[in-house]
């Protein structure tokens, strides 16, 4: 039996497959995710999703969805699904669905009448192109498939209307057509591998309904294009259509599918899964590769980058690819610090602890590769561009005080990985000294000397060898309560923090954490019993009064609760490296089980992959992104350590 595989009804009852999301990916930048049952519940999803460098660089959804036809014996079998304003879905094309596996290429089975065939999918990997293959299973003298394009032609976080601005007209091209509601956006260009007859016919859909938007506090409405009817007369057990920003050689398709179908990680196990879902992120485009933080809303950043880099390359053997993503992040480093969000002139700098993250994934590959020489070498100039700015001041008041502490932040910042901010407030306002920044400031600076021992280079080791002997006093005295038995949130002058959060098990997790072995022990056991969970660690302790355990709502209220209790996957990175540190001879049996926890997620929510966060209170229902990097990154990072464990 498939690993993943769903079926007739799990597939026909709606209120079941909406609730699970299903994603596909190119290597440029495209893809396209919607609900398990085709319907699109999110302005997010598409079928055919772009970005457009001649606007903004940005992804734009092309094609909304595609709505199929069969027809067999002059008999009209209605594929589609939408859902209209109102709450009104028609039709409800799920109801002919026999089954979905994903194990391969992801497949619809269907059955309309007696007659049965398949659907499947995928993207070419280094091209913008949906690849599709109808395999018809029964007697074909009688069936042809009409295919209804659905057209949005807009930027992924916004809707369109009717307007009559958009160019209705078309473009005839081999077995196909092609389309470009406006100037400066790629044509979107449908053919299939037979002659396909194309009726144009231009109108609008009106009030198509996104539910989960509408849930989440947002618009919710929009109205699509749809330009007229490709009809295939249906000749052999199989037809390909293509669904390109080019067009191609209709000849081609079938080839096209055939290798992309298998160039593919199968989804054939758990940890299959979170590799093939650890590919989906990596994009590469117009010279740099850079890693999409998560599906279907975020873009690159750079926090997450760092954080998710170790186990979504050198976790699963690809060490080179380690340093194609940082060597492009490396173009955006400015004064020390790397863009939180954007790249170029629209990058937004306000992370202090992105280089820090930076310093740590490259102290893990230095580790792996076995060859600081070379790190240094490479690398050692940033690392002492980072160290400086911190020592000497940078952006957004982040500054090295007096006694070796980093202070960072100010009125209405949040700089820190806890960045939610409601009305212009932050929602956690960490500003001062805080515990995972200062940790990771003296592992970055103890890892340079490290390096710069190795290399020789005596000059950085005269200049920060000092700070390094002095730091883990000033660290004790800054955060430490003996009475408490654990270390401060964040610092700032004569106040202290002293919250439940996972911040401190950052600290204890490092190589060259400023803290005692003793205290070390105690951070992970304070943090074990209040703040881990199933599927992660909590953000807040469900001890502290301002604890939040569900996530929901409007945005405010979503972002009041994002690092107030809501438990994160990701924290099982450091909570990996603590837990080996403290706890060496059983630390493998106890990382496995842990591991084995997120098997049940590959059938809920984002399917086959790991979501953004979950509820800190049980069911520890997943929420937020339906695939975000650090998350299966994590995973992947604790499997790697398991078996170098075993």
């Amino acid at each position: 039996m498939s690993y993943i595989s769903f079926g007739k009804e799990d597939l026909v009852n709606i209120e079941y497959s909406k609730e699970r999301e299903i994603l596909r990916c190119s290597r440029t930048g495209c893809f396209a995710t919607s609900t398990l049952c085709g319907l699109n519940t999110r302005k997010y999803h598409g079928l055919f999703i772009v970005p457009q460098d001649g606007i903004d660089g940005e992804r734009h959804v092309l094609v909304s969805r595609i709505d199929e036809n069969i027809v067999v014996n002059d008999m009209d079998f209605h594929l589609g699904i939408h859902q209209y304003q109102g709450n009104v879905i028609d039709p409800k094309g799920n109801k002919y669905l026999q089954g979905f596996t994903a194990d391969g290429t992801p497949t619809y089975e269907y059955r309309v009448g007696k007659f049965n065939f398949k659907k499947s999918v995928v993207f070419q990997q280094d091209c913008e192109r949906l690849l599709i293959k109808y395999t018809f299973l029964d007697d074909i003298s009688d069936v042809s498939i009409q295919v209804e394009p659905l057209l949005a032609f807009r930027r992924l976080h916004s809707l369109t209307h009717a307007n009559p601005f958009a160019n209705t007209g078309f473009e005839n091209v081999k077995n196909g057509a092609g389309f470009c509601m406006y100037g400066g956006y790629t044509p979107v260009y449908f053919q299939f591998s037979d002659v396909a007859d194309y009726r144009h016919n231009p109108d609008w859909h009106y009030n198509v309904e996104y539910s989960a938007e509408i849930e989440r506090g947002y618009d919710g409405i929009e109205d699509l294009w749809h330009p007229g009817v490709f009809t295939v007369k249906v000749k052999s057990s199989e037809l390909y259509l293509s669904i390109g920003t080019t067009p191609v050689d209709p000849a081609s398709i079938a080839e096209l599918f055939e290798v992309e179908a298998g160039r593919h990680t199968a989804r054939s196990s758990f940890p299959n899964c979170l590799k093939n879902a650890a590919e989906q992120f990596i994009v590469r485009r117009n010279g740099k590769t850079d890693v999409i933080a998560g599906y279907p809303w975020f873009g690159r950043w750079g926090r997450d980058t760092f954080i998710a880099l170790p186990g979504l390359t050198l976790a699963i053997g690809k060490p080179e690819l380690f340093e194609e993503i940082a060597d492009s992040m490396l173009a955006d480093l400015k004064d020390g610090l790397f863009p939180n969000i954007g790249a170029g002139e629209s990058a937004s700098y306000n992370s202090v602890d992105a280089p820090l993250w930076f310093i740590r994934s490259l102290q893990i590959y230095s580790d792996h590769i076995n060859k600081p020489k070379k790190v240094w070498a490479k690398y050692g100039s940033v690392v002492k561009q980072i160290l400086c700015a911190y020592r000497d001041g940078t952006m957004n008041n982040i500054r090295m005080l007096d006694n070796g502490l980093i202070y960072a932040g100010g009125d209405g910042l949040a700089l820190t990985w806890m960045d939610a901010i409601v009305d212009g407030r932050p929602v956690t306002p960490r500003t001062g000294c805080q515990v995972e920044i200062n940790a990771m400031w003296y592992n970055a600076v103890k890892f340079g000397l490290d390096l710069a021992r190795v290399s020789h280079d005596k000059d950085f080791i005269v200049e920060w060898e000092p700070l390094s002997i002095s730091f883990p006093n000033v660290f004790k005295e800054t955060f430490w309560s003996k009475e408490l038995g654990y270390l401060a949130d964040y610092v700032d002058g004569d106040y202290k923090n002293f919250q439940v959060r996972p911040n401190m098990l950052i600290a204890a997790s490092l190589p060259f954490a400023p803290i005692s072995e003793k205290i070390r022990q105690l951070i992970l056991k304070i943090t074990s019993e209040e703040l881990l969970i199933s599927k992660g660690l909590r953000t807040l302790s469900p001890k502290d009064p301002e604890y939040k355990g569900h996530y929901g709502g409007t945005q405010a209220q979503r972002d009041m609760a994002y690092h107030q209790g809501t438990a994160w996957p990701w924290l099982l990175f450091p909570y990996t490296d603590c837990l080996i540190k403290v706890h060496p001879e059983s630390a493998a049996d106890i990382l496995q089980q842990k591991f084995y926890l997120f098997d049940s997620c590959m059938k809920t929510y984002g399917i086959s992959t790991i979501a953004e966060i979950t509820d800190g209170d049980p069911p520890f229902k997943p929420n937020g992104c339906i695939s975000q990097a650090w998350s299966v990154a994590a995973l992947l990072y604790m499997k790697w350590k398991i078996d170098q464990l075993k």
